[in-house]
């Protein structure tokens, strides 16, 4: 994605992995079961956004570093390195450039004021922390990290009662944040810097968010993974098999494509192939998604 600005708000990604192949009939098992679909779709899937000849769509993996005119944001944490991910071929023990791409964007760690997470699955907070001397501390020193209520409790539940759930990120990932003082619970509608405000978008996690960015009479909307793949906004009814809960998720994102459906809202997914970022518009009685190039 190209740098851009909302308003007097500047937007750019830091990339952990790019074009990572996920099996349609894994991921998104409604659209492998639907070759018309795949078919009518070829024209502006391929070459960027799936190769129907291996069966697979690609997704990327990045950071957003959102600039205010009062502090530097990051918006979701990708996976981050070495952590124990039960040897989930594209999750764990990982070694990546993601924190110097960071530095090169211009941030150092200790620049970030605040982390938001649009939720608590491992692919979203992994780089909260990184491993020090054999500890998992902070990654950003001075930042407040910003955990919406009902997902933190959610996952501290599911953590109590196994240990290990959700593939070890509430250990590694979320609790050091907790135990330095530095995590912020947050309710429903809480707002930062008067242009953002999360906004609850349940079924994919039942504490999921979304996050809308006004600035200057200019909007956009982080999307976090109500949306994997662009062939969703054609098809809002389908969810992948990361919702865990697939009929609310189902009901969330049909709401979230007619709600900003030809409205000029960007919309800022977490895990769209570059360029990423675009518009929903009306086509006939579906959508269609437009990159912003």
């Amino acid at each position: 994605m190209k740098n851009l600005s909302i308003g007097g708000v500047g937007i750019s990604t830091v990339v952990e992995s790019l074009r990572v192949p996920m099996s349609f009939a894994e991921f998104l098992p409604q659209l492998a079961a639907a070759p018309e679909v795949l078919e009518a779709t070829r024209s502006w899937l391929e070459p960027r956004f799936a190769d129907l000849a291996q069966g697979v769509g690609f997704l990327d993996f990045h950071t957003y570093v959102v600039r205010t005119p009062q502090h530097t944001i990051l918006v979701d944490t990708c996976i981050g390195d070495d952590k124990e991910r039960g040897g989930h071929k594209f999750f764990h023990k990982l070694r990546t450039p993601w924190l110097r791409n960071l530095k090169a964007a211009g941030v150092a760690p200790e620049q970030v004021d605040f982390v938001l997470c649009t939720h608590m699955h491992a692919d979203h907070v992994g780089w909260n922390t990184r491993l020090v001397d054999g500890r998992w501390v902070p990654t950003f020193p001075r930042a407040r990290y910003l955990f919406a209520r009902t997902e933190y409790e959610h996952r501290r539940r599911n953590w109590e009662a196994a240990a290990g759930a959700g593939y070890g990120a509430f250990d590694d990932s979320i609790l050091p944040v907790v135990e330095s003082g530095q995590a912020v619970i947050v309710e429903d509608g809480h707002e930062l810097d008067g242009c953002l405000r999360l906004e609850p978008a349940p079924g994919h996690t039942p504490g999921n968010v979304v996050i809308h960015l006004q600035s200057r009479g200019e909007r956009g909307v982080f999307a976090g993974d109500v949306l994997h793949h662009p062939i969703q906004v054609a098809y809002p009814e389908w969810s992948s098999i990361f919702c865990e809960d697939r009929a609310q998720s189902a009901r969330t994102r049909q709401q979230f494509v007619r709600t900003h459906a030809d409205t000029g809202t960007l919309v800022i997914p977490a895990h769209f192939p570059a360029p990423t970022v675009g518009r929903i518009r009306s086509q006939g009685d579906r959508w269609r998604y437009d990159f912003v190039d």
